[in-house]
């Protein structure tokens, strides 16, 4: 009798003593991967020894942190499990301190202090170029903006490729610039001739190279009204900067924006740097366009001044 009532003792003494207390994770902070200029991945070690833990990183510029990642399980196991959280809304090229920390019911348990150095924003380039089209012979601006880390008074070049764009782009006189303290620059690009293309190169190694923008340059047309023997006819007459000798001319009449064709012709040969046309149409009091359809490439189409017939 005297033992089984000590057996039975034996098999209550631990809900008389209360259950056995918790005890600290053991807590790794490992390091950091897929570091980016805005994020990276923090990565570390918990152990919950058997009770329900969660963990957190803590990042910030100095080992005063200030900044905390979202709380994730653990679990209650007891061994190592591998933990990562990602951190976003970093400074690019900038060193941050970081540490795992544990919790449970017996407390909170941090790992050692780790660093990691964000990378550079990336350079990318933008331009445009304006006006765009050009009249034959006028002048453009190709600006745009170098982005990213260390973007600012560095040389760029200006590169051009005219059409029919097989002989490659090739740097234009106009160089080089420095970018401003914004990253922002700009080429003046004087009497363009024909379809260009134009792209900005860096002098940084590997060069960032631009998008291209293609700059239309449109044919010069003036025109001008004349009489004509009939009664309302008129003689619509003009010439057609470079010489385009063949290519479609068209006269219309604007009628709530929009234009009607009242007759047509071609270009014929003036001279070796222009064309002519003459042609006599019906009209009537009103406003009136000269429409040269260009397809060669070289230049592109174009409208005359506005012709007021009264």
């Amino acid at each position: 009798m005297a033992v089984a009532f000590l057996t039975v003792l034996g098999s209550l003494a631990p809900f008389a003593s209360g259950a056995a207390a918790a005890t600290l994770p053991t807590v790794s902070t490992s390091g950091a991967k897929q570091v980016s200029y805005a994020g990276a991945v923090l990565d570390g070690s918990v152990n919950p020894h058997g009770s329900n833990t969660s963990y957190y990183f803590q990042y910030g510029p100095t080992i005063a942190y200030g900044g905390q990642t979202t709380v994730a399980d653990a679990g209650a196991g007891t061994s190592k499990v591998n933990v990562s959280l990602p951190v976003g809304g970093l400074q690019p090229l900038t060193l941050y301190h970081f540490r795992l920390v544990a919790v449970n019911g017996a407390g909170a348990a941090p790992g050692k202090d780790k660093t990691l150095l964000t990378k550079k924003v990336p350079l990318t380039l933008q331009i445009l170029s304006s006006p765009n089209p050009v009249l034959f012979g006028g002048s453009i601006t190709v600006q745009g903006t170098l982005s990213g880390t260390e973007n600012t008074n560095r040389p760029v070049v200006l590169q051009a490729n005219q059409f029919p764009f097989t002989a490659g782009f090739q740097n234009v006189a106009v160089n080089a610039e420095l970018t401003t303290a914004t990253g922002s620059f700009s080429f003046i690009v004087p009497g363009l001739t024909e379809v260009t293309q134009f792209r900005v190169v860096t002098s940084t190694s590997p060069a960032v190279i631009s998008p291209v923008a293609t700059e239309n340059v449109a044919v010069k047309v003036s025109a001008h009204v004349g009489r004509a023997p009939r009664r309302h006819f008129a003689r619509i007459f003009g010439t057609v900067t470079p010489a385009e000798d063949g290519m479609q001319v068209g006269i219309l009449r604007i009628t709530h924006g929009h234009g009607v064709l009242v007759g047509g012709t071609t270009l014929l040969h003036r001279t070796a740097t222009s064309s002519r046309f003459s042609r006599v149409v019906p009209v009537k009091r009103g406003v009136y366009r000269v429409l040269i359809r260009v397809t060669t490439g070289t230049q592109v189409s174009n409208y005359s001044q506005p012709l007021l017939i009264g």
